[in-house]
């Protein structure tokens, strides 16, 4: 892929994420693209038990479309990248990939988007303001 990604996380295949066939289930690409999502956050000084327990707030996701290109084997190294993201009052959006670095393959393209929940009610909320300017990793 071309794009520079915003945030890259290495995920290596385990027995755990793969079918009978050995190939990587497609189930277990959503948990790769959540972890690259969960530490771009880290990345940005933004634990999530943080978010919970002094803004009261989740995120959740709310919307995903995945598009399977190819597969992901046993031991394959990958990297489950953000190449965009762009906030909004209550949510964010991403634009994700995985690609396998050995052979800069694509296996997958995602558009993500999480929404911002009070933790309490389950209910939409908007992002603190105090946050926004959070969600940029710093270098």
């Amino acid at each position: 892929m071309s794009v520079k990604p915003v945030f890259s996380w290495p995920v290596r295949v385990y027995w755990e994420d793969t079918d009978a066939g050995g190939v990587v289930y497609h189930a277990a690409y959503l948990r790769f693209l959540e972890r690259a999502r969960s530490e771009w956050l880290r990345a940005c000084g933004v634990a999530q038990q943080r978010l919970r327990e002094e803004h009261g707030i989740l995120f959740v996701v709310a919307e995903m479309q995945v598009k399977f290109l190819a597969p992901a084997r046993l031991d394959d190294v990958l990297h489950a990248d953000i190449t965009a993201f762009t906030r909004r009052s209550a949510s964010m959006r991403f634009a994700q990939c995985i690609l396998r670095p050995a052979d800069g393959a694509l296996l997958i393209e995602a558009d993500v988007r999480a929404a911002c929940i009070d933790a309490a009610r389950y209910k939409p909320r908007r992002i603190p303001d105090s946050l926004l300017s959070e969600f940029v990793p710093h270098e």
